[in-house]
């Protein structure tokens, strides 16, 4: 029986084998492995991947975010206790990173068809005069900023942070951001990405960044990141240790050429996939009007009879996954926390299917994943 694998790491990366190999035997043979060229040549990549002025690299995206938060508070733009209107439906790191720093999350329900922030839903809870800040969460790899957004963002004089973990080289639909960007990572006063392995740029461990447009901002990430020192041995801060590894940015730069073919790569089967499934049990993601508002990062179907649909998939030969199975408000650490109606995350967690969409599988893969989806049937 053929298989359709979800991921494969080994075989995701194998293109860029040798690049990867010649890029760890520099940082060995440079005897700097902490900070150095490769981690200030990849963070001069990634701002000008985004249009971005300034890249600080992280240890992690959950760290990126973190920081970006902290120094938010430190240059006494936020406080403590002020609202964060976050989107419902997102990894549970989003929300972490706020409640980390002692703000108030604000979970704000879900568009039924995008899957990401609802901007009506926004609206109505940035009319909260507590609400100082929105984290706009691009989500499976689809930009979360359009006219509404922005328009709500202007009319309550909102901050923004992007979690852009998922989303490396999307676009917005033509809507500038804050500073006049259209590239997610420009589009807020500052954005934080990830460099997990499954990312779309991934590392071979962990590794995130900050981008922003602000210089105190971005100075302030810096020295809050290398325990709140602004030189050596002193420190203006009471920070952390969350510094982007050598290895993993010189393994990242070997990779970013890359970046445009895996992106276009995931697009192709995500018009597959929109094209050929046509069983009406299952409900597919709007495809954006400007395709490069996504990168694909999951392809998130719906389907109530979820748990037969992943049975029939996977007795074929097909793997999939659930992002996520829980809703950050429904996780025990925040189930007493975090209140409001948010019935479409809540379905959204009952019923998303993630399907393969990596170079693991090819275009004819994805054909015939949807011809065996059209296969399901449940009895009523």
């Amino acid at each position: 029986m053929k298989r359709y694998p979800f991921c494969k790491l080994g075989e995701v990366n194998a293109p860029y084998r040798e690049a990867i190999a010649e890029a760890m035997m520099r940082v060995l043979d440079s005897g700097r492995y902490v900070g150095g060229g490769d981690v200030s040549a990849f963070e001069d990549a990634v701002a000008r991947l985004t249009g971005a002025k300034h890249a600080v690299g992280t240890g992690n995206g959950l760290d990126a975010l973190r920081l970006i938060f902290r120094a938010l508070i430190q240059t006494g733009r936020l406080k403590p206790g002020d609202g964060v209107a976050v989107p419902a439906n997102t990894y549970i790191a989003s929300m972490l990173a706020v409640s980390d720093n002692g703000l108030r999350i604000v979970a704000v329900d879900a568009d039924a068809h995008t899957l990401l922030i609802d901007p009506a839903a926004l609206e109505k809870a940035a009319g909260d005069e507590t609400v100082k800040c929105l984290l706009t969460v691009h989500l499976y790899g689809r930009t979360a900023w359009n006219r509404e957004i922005a328009e709500t963002v202007k009319r309550h004089d909102l901050i923004v942070v992007e979690d852009a973990a998922q989303s490396i080289g999307s676009e917005s639909d033509g809507t500038p951001g804050v500073n006049g960007g259209t590239v997610s990572g420009h589009l807020g006063h500052a954005a934080a990405f990830s460099f997990y392995p499954t990312k779309n740029l991934g590392a071979l461990g962990d590794g995130g960044m900050v981008t922003t447009d602000d210089e105190e901002l971005a100075k302030t990430v810096r020295a809050l990141a290398n325990y709140g020192s602004d030189r050596r041995y002193h420190n203006i801060y009471k920070g952390l240790n969350s510094r982007l590894d050598p290895l993993q940015a010189a393994i990242l730069l070997a990779k970013l050429p890359g970046l445009e073919t895996e992106n276009e790569h995931r697009r192709r089967l995500a018009t597959i996939y929109d094209r050929h499934i046509t069983n009406p049990l299952v409900k597919k993601p709007s495809q954006p009007a400007y395709e490069r508002e996504s990168v694909w990062h999951q392809y998130v179907i719906l389907c109530p009879h979820r748990d037969a649909l992943r049975e029939h998939l996977a007795k074929r030969g097909v793997e999939t996954d659930i992002h996520y199975p829980e809703a950050p408000h429904q996780q025990p650490c925040y189930r007493d926390e975090i209140g409001g109606e948010l019935r479409v995350t809540e379905r959204i967690a009952r019923e998303a299917v993630s399907l393969p969409i990596t170079r693991c599988t090819t275009e004819e893969d994805a054909r015939e994943i949807a011809e065996i989806i059209d296969e399901l049937r449940v009895e009523r």
